[in-house]
């Protein structure tokens, strides 16, 4: 048996285990990849150590391990590292470097990499304040189904922050915001509703139905979104 094969066939043991509940057994096996250097299997036990399953939650054992994949180019790793260090979690709160981890897993298509750091350029906070690049962040997680950030983008379409205002556009990333609990996304959707015309309602509706089937689900480690808006 190849080591490549051995070392799915150890990660499919642990989500056997993770999702079952046992997650002491899908903590100890991933915790012998980590240490042999498999960057999966150390994000998810960052992901373990900062949530407390199979294991007491320890912020400087997350970060430690999500930095390990993060240096190996894991982008979930890389942008659970970034909010850890934003936040000052396991470590002294380091934005410059915070900054540079969520870019490189935003590069990298990472949703919660591109979320994060949309937020942070819309408050300016490691970085100069960009609604423009914040609006092109949170489209891009938007088009590939993340509606926390479909949510961020059509209020920005309401407001005309970044992007021209569109009450069309407005009402497509709202609805399939609002369609996933987003509660913030449902009371703005019910205003814009009342601002627009029967024209821009059809075409808002023919956009919803081209999109509503397009979200991201996420079997991987537990991604972090700790950057409030």
């Amino acid at each position: 048996m190849s080591s490549k094969m051995a070392i799915t066939q150890q990660h499919e043991r642990a989500r056997t285990a993770y999702q079952a509940g046992s997650f002491k057994e899908a903590f100890e096996i991933w915790s012998n990849l980590a240490e042999a250097g498999e960057a999966e299997a150390q994000c998810w036990v960052g992901s373990l150590y900062a949530n407390g399953e199979g294991v007491a939650v320890d912020d400087q054992q997350a970060l430690h391990w999500y930095s390990a994949a993060a240096q190996q180019g894991h982008h979930m790793a890389q942008a659970n590292a970034g909010a850890f260090l934003f936040m000052g979690r396991g470590a002294k709160k380091d934005p410059d470097q915070a900054v540079r981890w969520l870019k490189s897993a935003a590069d990298g298509g990472d949703l919660n990499g591109l979320f994060n750091l949309a937020v942070l350029y819309t408050k300016g906070e490691g970085v100069a304040v960009d609604f423009e690049k914040a609006a092109e962040l949170y489209r891009r997680a938007a088009e590939l189904g993340h509606y926390p950030s479909q949510s961020r983008l059509g209020y920005m379409y309401l407001q005309g922050q970044g992007v021209p205002k569109d009450r069309v556009q407005a009402y497509l990333w709202l609805s399939l915001a609002s369609q996933h609990g987003i509660g913030t996304a449902l009371d703005a959707l019910e205003g814009v509703v009342k601002e627009m015309s029967a024209e821009e309602k059809q075409k808002g509706a023919m956009l919803f139905e081209q999109w509503r089937t397009r979200t991201k689900s996420n079997d991987g480690p537990t991604a972090i979104y700790p950057i409030p808006t």
